[in-house]
């Protein structure tokens, strides 16, 4: 019963009822108690002034001793106690009662009126009795009895009787105490009623209900709708009570199909009957496998033999295999010939690709200068990496390539040591055991050569990989050749280009070097943001061609000295367009005309000539706007001088985020902090094309 969840609310609302109309009440006693003293407060005052008054009259008229006459008339009233004039010693002088003329006060009332300076003092010297203490003033009127030199005469007591009023409080508080008990029974009766009716009867039939199913009758359920709450449960138990009763005839279900299952398994002692025979059976086999075994050593006698053929035939395999591997290089060097035109990644797939199906320790290409008589190394590799690219050597008699050259025609040096008239030791820094070099050669032409050195198991090189290598340098020559006239053609349009540029430069003095300042902030930058040399290319030929649209443009316009009006504004914005306009037809420069269009575009998607935003700019584009605003406001224009160089930082800082990649502004400040790279902007210009970025 004491666990009842309705016991358990009842009995913590009534313990809340309780305590707050406990600490209600008590704060209600509390104030009352305080009326009372403020009450007893102000009668004792209007008592004492008027007893004070009415003294001062008896000695002005020199009645003194009428003094003992008006205390007692006072002390008449039934409310008054004790009525007297005390000295500062706490002796009796006047009193409404003559016996206690003379005496003392007790020790506790004597310090009181010791240690308080105040005039006017109080306090309940029993609970229904109001003790105050009033000081008397020596003044001109009393000088007859006492010396002027006396500031105070004594202290008026007045004891006051407070026992109606307490009684009335009394009787106030038990009407509070009868009226809170009634309002606790009240409140607990109905809250009791209410878990009874609403709470405990829904929870009485959904308990019946679950012991009805407990017996195994699952059609049992409920209809509550004392409460949305107990509704709610109410119908997801019926929902319960309906899948238990399925999962009930499911179960049923099962247990059938577990008895037929019993049923064949019954027949399991028959097949393990049926288990033993084939048992003896096996043993049998067993008999018959040793009679095997005797054949079978008989075969591998004859396995000897076939494996004496087997190691003929893999080493027939092993030279099929080393034919396949160099045709597959034929083949590999073929597709490099129709995959690219770039003669550097060239050069290296053939090396690369050579020398490890040779299996060189080193490999090169040496191409033939007729007009410098100079052979120049493109790539030298050796033990897989690239030791001395781009390397320029002497034409000499000792030198392998130079015979070659001269004799158009393959060589292979089994043993250095056969052939003094050669040098042992290269040029390039390494020692020669034997090696294959081959002319690269074009119908009539000789363009180089292809040399393969040391084995790599130092073994000697043998005649068929002479063929193979002289295989390898006519599709070789053929490629070098091709990939050598494309860069003349790309060199050809760039040059033609750069011409418009320059042109462009010429006629305007205030933009000339423009370009060339433009390409070394942004390669540096690039430098920075460590671009790949593909990238790093696309950005140096965008940031020298970026102002090729103002060919289209008026040149009255370009020189106008006076305010831009937005038409002329307007017309300026197209020279992005018409540089796209104009490289269109170059397709190697795509990714160039794509930035060219791009560079006055703005980080927060608001530049021209389309608006286009950051995530569909390319990085080089970014990098070329903040060089290209960076020299416009370092520069002299004809509307404007140029602005000193913290003005030009603080100015593409301000715009960071807005106008301005705000990552790219933070490497080019850094650069700026630097020092020696802009000292040279202000001075005298510098070449700044990278070893490995050029304008081809």
């Amino acid at each position: 019963m004491i666990n009842s969840l309705k016991i358990k609310i009842v009995g913590l609302v009534a313990v809340i009822v309780v305590v707050t109309i406990g600490i209600s009440s008590w704060l209600n006693f509390s104030h009352q108690k305080t009326m009372l003293e403020e009450v007893s407060q102000q009668n004792a005052i209007v008592l004492v002034e008027s007893i004070l008054t009415s003294i001062h009259t008896s000695m002005k008229l020199g009645h003194a001793t009428e003094v003992d006459d008006i205390l007692s008339r006072v002390k008449s009233h039934d409310y008054i106690k004790a009525l007297r004039i005390v000295d500062i010693n706490g002796k009796v002088l006047h009193s409404a009662d003559k016996t206690l003329l003379g005496q003392y006060l007790s020790t506790d009332e004597r310090l009181a009126i010791v240690n308080n300076t105040k005039d006017n003092f109080y306090f309940f010297r029993k609970a229904d009795v109001f003790d105050s203490y009033s000081r008397i003033p020596n003044s001109p009127e009393c000088h007859g009895c006492h010396p002027s030199s006396q500031p105070t005469i004594g202290y008026l007591e007045t004891e006051l009787s407070l026992f109606k009023h307490v009684q009335f409080i009394k009787k106030e508080q038990q009407h509070a105490i009868y009226s809170a008990i009634l309002i606790i029974t009240l409140i607990i009766g109905t809250l009791f009623s209410f878990l009874i009716l609403y709470v405990d009867h829904p929870i009485r039939q959904l308990i019946t209900s679950m012991q009805a199913i407990e017996s195994g009758d699952f059609s049992a359920s409920t209809n509550i709708s004392s409460s949305n709450e107990l509704t709610l449960l109410s119908k997801h138990f019926n929902l319960m009570t309906g899948k238990l009763k399925d999962l009930m005839l499911t179960t049923i279900t099962h247990e059938r199909e577990l008895a037929r299952a019993e049923e064949k398994l019954v027949h399991h002692h028959e097949t393990s009957l049926i288990n033993l025979k084939l048992e003896e059976q096996l043993k049998e086999i067993e008999n018959l496998n040793v009679s095997l075994e005797e054949r079978i050593e008989e075969i591998e006698q004859a396995n000897y033999t076939i494996t004496d053929l087997a190691s003929e035939l893999e080493q027939k395999n092993l030279n099929l295999g080393q034919a396949v591997e160099r045709l597959s290089t034929i083949y590999k060097i073929g597709l490099a010939i129709n995959s690219t035109m770039d003669i550097d990644r060239l050069f290296n797939l053939i090396v690369r690709t050579t020398t490890t199906t040779l299996r060189a320790s080193i490999g090169y290409i040496i191409l033939y200068d007729a007009h410098n008589n100079c052979l120049n190394v493109t790539n030298l590799i050796g033990s897989g990496k690239l030791l001395a690219p781009k390397t320029a050597i002497p034409m000499k008699d000792s030198s392998v390539s130079t015979w070659v050259i001269k004799n158009r025609q393959p060589i292979l040096i089994s043993d250095i040591n056969q052939t003094p008239q050669f040098d042992r030791f290269s040029d390039l820094g390494y020692e020669r055991k034997s090696l294959i070099c081959a002319p690269l050669m074009v119908k009539n032409e000789i363009i180089g050569t292809i040399s393969v050195v040391n084995k790599l198991d130092d073994s000697r090189f043998s005649s068929d990989e002479m063929e193979m290598l002289t295989t390898i340098a006519a599709q070789a020559a053929i490629a070098i050749k091709n990939a050598t006239l494309y860069d003349e053609q790309q060199q050809t349009y760039l040059n033609t280009i750069q011409a418009l540029v320059s042109a462009i430069e010429a006629s305007d003095s205030y933009t000339k070097g423009h370009s060339e300042r433009v390409t070394r902030y942004c390669l540096e930058i690039g430098r920075r943001l460590n671009l790949s040399i593909d990238r790093m290319q696309i950005l140096e030929r965008a940031a020298i061609l970026h102002d090729i649209g103002k060919i289209g443009i008026d040149l009255s316009l370009l020189h106008k000295e006076g305010k831009l009006t937005p038409k002329d504004i307007k017309e300026l914005q197209q020279h992005p367009v018409i540089g796209m306009h104009i490289l269109e037809p170059i397709e190697f420069l795509h990714d160039v005309r794509v930035c060219i269009g791009q560079h006055h575009e703005r980080f927060d998607g608001m530049g021209y000539p389309n608006r286009i935003k950051k995530d569909e700019q390319l990085i080089e584009a970014r990098i070329l706007a903040i060089a290209d605003s960076f020299d416009a406001m370092t520069s002299d224009r004809p509307y404007r001088k140029a602005l000193p160089l913290d003005s030009a930082i603080s100015e593409l800082v301000e715009n960071a985020g807005t106008q301005f990649d705000p990552d790219i502004i933070e490497v080019f400040t850094q650069i700026i902090e630097d020092g020696s790279f802009f000292h040279s902007r202000f001075t005298a210009m510098q070449p700044i094309v990278s070893e490995t970025v050029n304008l081809t």
